[in-house]
Order: structure tokens, then C-alpha cells, then sequence
């Protein structure tokens, strides 16, 4: 039996997750607001910026891997 699948599918799951952050930082980069990593069912990764409107937290928060902070204060 051979571990290869399992090594190939970790660092495929590393590099989506890295993917998500680097979208994530750069977008908490321009924002008021944090910006959270989810990941679904199936594995794939997305950011949802905590001030979007209609933005409900409360459907996916179980599912959120990482939270990255606004940088802008919103003071200008």
C-alpha cells in the first residue's frame, strides 16, 4: 500500500488553502473589515469579507479555517 495519494492530496489541499490566504491577505490589505477563509465539503476554499451586505456569518461559521484583519481603519 502505497502513501503517495494521501502525500499528494495534502500538499494539493496545502496549496489550495494557500491560494485562499494569499486572496485573503491582499484583500484584508484594502478593508475595514476581516476577511475569513471557509472551506466546503468538498475541500475547496473561498473568502468572505465579513462586511459584504447580506454577509450572514452565522451559515458557515463552523466552516471558517482562518480570519485575516482589515488593515484600513476606516479614519482617512
Amino acid at each position: 500500500m502505497s502513501n503517495a495519494p494521501l502525500q499528494l492530496t495534502a500538499q494539493g489541499d496545502n496549496e489550495l488553502y494557500m491560494a485562499a490566504y494569499g486572496n485573503a491577505v491582499e484583500r484584508a490589505r484594502h478593508s475595514d473589515f476581516d476577511v475569513h477563509i471557509v472551506r466546503d465539503a468538498d475541500g475547496a476554499y473561498w473568502c468572505a469579507d465579513e462586511g459584504d451586505y447580506g454577509c450572514d456569518t452565522s451559515a458557515f461559521a463552523d466552516n471558517i479555517v482562518h480570519t485575516v484583519s482589515g488593515r484600513l481603519s476606516g479614519m482617512y
